[in-house]
């Protein structure tokens, strides 16, 4: 499939198309460009405060880095300035890999070739389906997880969309009640794999097409109730599509699953539960030309964000703690710690992953991140909820030890916890970069996907590692059929 290299700092979206299922996509936009910028505090390097490019018609960053508190304990200016230093050899590879169309990692965000076919699926499934349920595991199920959490909470969906379910785990209890709570006319499943060959993922298509004939469904029928998506070459999943007469979706053989967010991996979910596709692009896009396009390494926040996470490496920081503060952070967390622990953990390096929800884990991890171990880098994400949320009524908290919280959003009670609990671990020395999100949406979300897929591959480069394979795991697959063709388990 064709599409447009792209140049730096050059708009990529071309003409205004309006996609099957009727959601109007502006594919020509004004881009505008900011220069990181920032306050520097003292030491030997000039650590800032980054924003993050803007948001078309909004005067707020997407995001906003600051890593004035990383520099502290263990963690050293002088040590982030080394690696950070390195990093100009590896923003120019990459910035070559941008301009030469090598890597569809850099590629997707400026198409729109693919959209159109996504969209005519996605307006078939929301048609037919109720509920909508994602057969996959890893980098095929994290990504749209990330992105239903901004829609979707426990109690309530997008409106006017099918509810969007996800069965990313193999468990024998857990799906036999998924199956038994299934609503099948009025279902629809997304079966997602790669390499189509996920034993996982196989399995629980064939038990739901087991419930579907069971309910007396036919070969045709049965096909109309699921969407494989893998990639173009003969495989398991591909020919049982193919034998229900299933639709089928490719998935780019270039694009690894933890790196294929911005595909259809996740742009097929993102279209179902009427969230915009281009959006999702267009802040990846700004991220990715923000880093790439900056003179200085201190200037692109990805580089400054491997570099600080290799030298806390460096200095024996062996664990790095993703907080959250925020429901719908959870799945971005989830997505991060495996693109990070399976791109880097090789060859005795890398840095374990822990991810954590603010306010609740401070009820259950913060006394060993305080007083344990000083073994931790923290990333602390706000959402900047001040002002927002219900007001605590005053009269209900008319007793003296509870003014605090009298006339108070539920907001204002997030982000004072967000901005404590950082305090708390600098003055436990603990090293603290912090991630500011003023407007969690579409294009906040494409962006942080894309800077966190940028920090992970300049911090591969920085440790000598591949970041696009995991060879330490394919044993343990190779077992696994080994021992249930054997019984031997």
């Amino acid at each position: 499939m064709s599409h447009a290299r792209p140049h730096l700092g050059t708009p990529m979206f071309a003409t205004d198309a309006t996609l099957d299922f009727g959601t109007r996509i502006p594919l020509r936009s004004q881009r505008r460009y900011l220069p990181a910028s920032g306050r520097p505090t003292t030491g030997a390097l000039m650590l800032r405060t980054t924003p993050v490019e803007q948001t078309p018609g909004s005067t707020e960053p997407s995001f906003v880095q600051a890593i004035g508190e990383c520099a502290n304990g263990k963690l050293a200016s002088g040590d982030i300035a080394r690696r950070l230093s390195e990093t100009r050899a590896v923003l120019a590879r990459l910035g070559d890999q941008v301009r030469d169309g090598s890597l569809p990692h850099f590629t997707i965000p400026y198409r729109t070739d693919d959209l159109i076919e996504q969209a005519q699926v996605a307006r078939a499934i929301v048609s037919t389906a109720e509920q909508v349920v994602l057969l996959g595991t890893g980098g095929s199920s994290l990504g749209p997880q990330a992105i239903a959490q901004l829609v979707q909470t426990p109690f309530s969906g997008a409106p006017g969309r099918p509810r969007l379910g996800f069965l990313d785990n193999l468990d024998p209890a857990g799906l036999a009640a998924a199956m038994n709570a299934s609503d099948l006319p009025n279902m629809h499943f997304l079966v997602a794999s790669k390499s189509g060959t996920t034993a996982e993922t196989i399995a629980q298509l064939l038990v739901v097409i087991d419930a579907l004939e069971d309910a007396g469904y036919r070969r045709d029928a049965i096909g109309r109730h699921f969407t494989v998506v893998t990639e173009p070459k003969d495989s398991l999943l591909r020919q049982i599509g193919q034998h229900f007469g299933a639709r089928i979706i490719d998935h780019d053989p270039n694009l690894g699953g933890r790196y294929a967010v911005l595909s259809v991996i996740g742009m097929l979910p993102a279209m179902i539960l009427g969230l915009d596709p281009i959006a999702f692009r267009r802040g990846a896009a700004r991220v990715l030309e923000q880093n790439i396009n900056a003179a200085n390494p201190a200037d692109a926040p990805a580089a400054v964000g491997a570099a600080i996470s290799v030298a806390a490496s460096d200095c024996g920081l062996s664990q790095t703690v993703m907080l959250g503060y925020g429901d719908r952070l959870e799945k971005l967390a989830a997505w991060w710690r495996q693109l990070w622990a399976e791109s880097l953990g090789k060859q005795g390096k890398g840095t374990t992953p822990i991810t954590a929800i603010g306010p609740v884990d401070q009820h259950s991890q913060l006394q060993l991140y305080l007083d344990g171990p000083d073994d931790k880098l923290f990333t602390v994400i706000d959402l900047a909820t001040k002002g927002r949320g219900t007001v605590i009524r005053p009269d209900l908290a008319d007793d003296p030890s509870l003014s605090f919280l009298a006339g108070r959003r539920i907001g204002d009670v997030v982000a004072a916890q967000a901005r404590a609990t950082g305090d708390t671990l600098v003055q436990f020395n603990r090293p603290v970069r912090r991630l500011t999100i003023p407007r969690y949406d579409e294009e906040a979300l494409g962006g942080l996907f894309m800077h966190f897929t940028l920090e992970t591959l300049i911090a591969a480069d920085l440790l000598g590692v591949d970041p696009f394979d995991q060879p330490a795991v394919e044993n343990g697959k190779q077992l696994t059929r080994q021992y249930l063709a054997t019984g031997s388990y």
